[in-house]
């Protein structure tokens, strides 16, 4: 997933130079190649994409977090997530580019917080910091407050431009909450949290303007389903703790992403990257946690 501060203007900005294209390759309809360097955000096997934070590409397009289809099996198949990149663009329609011969040039750290080297990565089995959360309603949560219950979070950004990251993520939530309700006593040891990743502007009204439509516009769906912000200190010891990607750099935020599911005594039960994942399986490893004898601080 891709978070961008200024995403409204630079979705437009994308706009622009789609609208443009035709003038960069139609001369001929010939196939015009240009160097990519950046830094990748997130990898997609199944779709074979990759998130790459690009620099300014030089008559193609300024500096932006971009999906980009990739047609080198090989150097798709080295690349990870933080992976400084160059490669070649290729355009050969108007509209229409892909990634050819990928080479990783170096790791990055730089704006990643916590660093890699620093943070402790949760597995499973141990407990999540519990940092007070503040949700749409203005009320503070903690996991804390959970306790018996199997907790299912992920992180999202409410100006999120892209209908395939964070918006799809929020749909996953949401048929997982329908599918929830159906029985009425998993739906009680259930709840699901998304957490803001721009806390300076995702405050409470903005998580609940956001968040209403995903609860079919019935403000009690919030009893099952917070959506929260954190502070930015306590925002890097969850993004640190659960392993994001997570960098902010000349007013651009851009993350993986992970969905976490807690057993009900607080630990990590189950961890999900990226988003192609699907509710109903995710659905069943929640109602199978529930099934398990909570552990105990004495039997840990």
């Amino acid at each position: 997933m891709i978070m961008q501060k200024s995403g409204r203007s630079n979705l437009v900005r994308f706009g622009l130079l789609v609208s443009a294209f035709p003038i960069l390759v139609s001369c001929g309809n010939s196939r015009k190649t240009y160097v990519l360097t950046g830094r990748i955000i997130s990898k997609l096997p199944s779709k074979q994409l990759l998130i790459i934070n690009n620099d300014d590409i030089p008559g193609f397009m300024p500096a932006m977090t971009m999906p980009y289809e990739v047609k080198d099996p090989d150097g798709f198949a080295q690349v990870q997530p933080s992976d400084v990149i160059r490669a070649q663009v290729v355009v050969e329609k108007p509209n229409q580019f892909y990634l050819e011969h990928l080479m990783v040039t170096g790791r990055s750290g730089a704006g990643s917080s916590p660093s890699a080297a620093a943070r402790h990565v949760l597995m499973v089995g141990e407990k999540a910091p519990d940092v007070p959360l503040v949700n749409q309603d203005g009320k503070t949560l903690r996991f804390s407050q959970l306790k018996g219950k199997a907790v299912l979070l992920t992180f999202i950004y409410t100006r999120c431009p892209f209908p395939d990251y964070c918006p799809l993520l929020s749909r996953q939530f949401a048929a997982i909450q329908k599918d929830l309700a159906n029985n009425p006593e998993d739906f009680k040891r259930t709840h699901l949290i998304s957490i803001s990743l721009d806390p300076n502007y995702d405050k409470a009204p903005i998580l609940r303007e956001y968040g209403l439509p995903y609860v079919e516009h019935d403000a009690k769906g919030f009893q099952h389903w917070d959506f929260v912000s954190t502070t930015p200190d306590d925002l890097q010891k969850l993004v640190g703790s659960f392993g994001l990607e997570y960098s902010e750099e000349d007013s651009q935020i851009s993350h993986s992403m992970d969905t976490i599911l807690l057993a009900p005594d607080g630990t990590v039960a189950n961890m999900w990257p990226g988003n192609e994942w699907k509710p109903d399986e995710v659905t069943e490893v929640m109602r199978h946690t529930l099934e398990r004898p909570e552990t105990t601080d004495e039997h840990r």
